[in-house]
C-alpha cells in the first residue's frame, strides 16, 4: 500500500513537472516569437529609413550627375580627353551609388577615352597589373599577347591578354572588367582546365591575383579591371591550339593558339 502511494505521488510529481515544463516551453516560445517579430519590425523600419535617405540623396545628386556628364561631353568635343575622362569617372562613381543611367554605357565611354587621354595602361583602374605581368618572358617557347581573345557571349567582360607556353607550364593572363553599378567579387574555380587534342584535360595548378573558390577577390569600382594569371601544366609540343574552360557558363575560350 505504501509502495502504491509512493508511485502515485511520483507519477503526480512527474505530471506536474511536465505540465510546468510545457507551460515554460510554450511561454518561452511565445516570448521568442514576440522578440523575433519586434526585431523584424525594427529591421523593416531601418530598411525603410535607409531607402528614404537613399532616395533623398539620389534626388539631391541628380543635378550634379547631369552637370558632370554634360561637362564631360563638352570637354570630349573640345578634344580635352584627359579632363573629359576624369569627369566621366566622377559621373560613374555617382551612378554607381545612385543608378541614374546604364553603367555599361558610361564604362564604354571611359574605356574609349583611355587611349586618347594618354594613359599608359590599356584600361582604367587596373588592379595590381604588376603582379601578373612578368618582366621577362624569354623562358617560354611561345608567347603571344595580340590579338586579345574574348570568351563567348555568356562569359561577361573577360578576355585573354597573353598566352605563354613552356616545357614546365602553360600561363594564361586574363582581364576581367566590372561594368556593373556596384562592387562585385571575382573568383576562379579549382575545376578550371585547358585542353589540347594531344594533351588532354589539364587542371589549374595556381592562380595569381584572383581568389580560387571559396576565396574571392573584390572589384570595387564599376570600371575597374582585374588582371590575373592562371597557371596550368605544360601542353604537348604537338598541340597547336587549345581551349580554356571553367565548368558552367563562364570562361569558355576556344581555339587559343599555342604554337
Amino acid at each position: 500500500m505504501k509502495k502504491a502511494r509512493f508511485y502515485m505521488t511520483l507519477v503526480a510529481a512527474l505530471v506536474i513537472s511536465m505540465t510546468m515544463s510545457a507551460q515554460y516551453t510554450q511561454t518561452d516560445r511565445i516570448a521568442h516569437d514576440v522578440l523575433s517579430g519586434l526585431n523584424s519590425v525594427l529591421q523593416s523600419q531601418e530598411r525603410k529609413q535607409q531607402a528614404e535617405i537613399h532616395s533623398r540623396e539620389k534626388a539631391q545628386f541628380k543635378p550634379v550627375f547631369d552637370a558632370t556628364m554634360e561637362e564631360a561631353r563638352e570637354l570630349e568635343e573640345d578634344g580635352k580627353f584627359a579632363e573629359a575622362l576624369a569627369k566621366y569617372e566622377e559621373a560613374a562613381k555617382l551612378n554607381w551609388n545612385y543608378g541614374y543611367s546604364d553603367q555599361r554605357n558610361i564604362t564604354r565611354k571611359i574605356n574609349s577615352l583611355y587611349g586618347p587621354a594618354g594613359r599608359t595602361e590599356e584600361g582604367p583602374s587596373v588592379l595590381n597589373n604588376n603582379i601578373v605581368t612578368l618582366s621577362d618572358y624569354s623562358g617560354y617557347r611561345f608567347m603571344r599577347e595580340n590579338p586579345i581573345y574574348k570568351a563567348d557571349k555568356n562569359a561577361g567582360n573577360i578576355k585573354i591578354l597573353r598566352v605563354c607556353c613552356s616545357d614546365t607550364e602553360t600561363r594564361v593572363e586574363l582581364e576581367y572588367e566590372n561594368d556593373e553599378a556596384k562592387a562585385i567579387y571575382a573568383s576562379a574555380s579549382s575545376d578550371t582546365y585547358i585542353k589540347g587534342k594531344k594533351s588532354g584535360k589539364l587542371t589549374i595548378v595556381q592562380a595569381q591575383n584572383i581568389g580560387v573558390k571559396p576565396a574571392r577577390t573584390l572589384i570595387e569600382q564599376p570600371y575597374q579591371k582585374l588582371r590575373f594569371a592562371l597557371i596550368f601544366p605544360p601542353l604537348s609540343l604537338e598541340d597547336s591550339e587549345f581551349e580554356l574552360k571553367m565548368p558552367g557558363k563562364y570562361w569558355n575560350f576556344k581555339k587559343i593558339p599555342c604554337k
